[in-house]
């Protein structure tokens, strides 16, 4: 993964986003039955600003390399699957990258 190419922070923001979507799998658990809210919190603001960067990064991708609508949508709708994202980058943006 290269950070000087659109795809590649593409790859690395999705493999974030999809940490921190997996991260609520922990943070919620102790929010509701412990009672902290606390890091719900940290991971909730840093999921927020991952998810946002990653739709903006699919777009631009989209954009760039011609990507089709039903390329673009799986895309986009990866963000909103667990594990979608890591999918996502094994089936649409490791071949692009590597076909680029």
């Amino acid at each position: 993964m290269n950070l000087k190419t659109a795809l590649g922070r593409l790859r690395i923001i999705g493999f974030l986003e999809g940490c921190s979507y997996l991260a609520f799998g922990i943070t919620m658990p102790i929010k509701y039955m412990m009672e902290i809210p606390e890091p719900n919190y940290v991971v909730g603001m840093a999921h927020g600003l991952l998810f946002v960067l990653y739709i903006g990064l699919v777009l631009q991708n989209a954009y760039l390399h011609k990507w089709s609508f039903m390329r673009t949508g799986w895309a986009l709708l990866a963000s909103i699957i667990p594990f979608g994202t890591f999918i996502a980058d094994a089936k649409i943006f490791k071949p692009a990258q590597e076909a680029a």
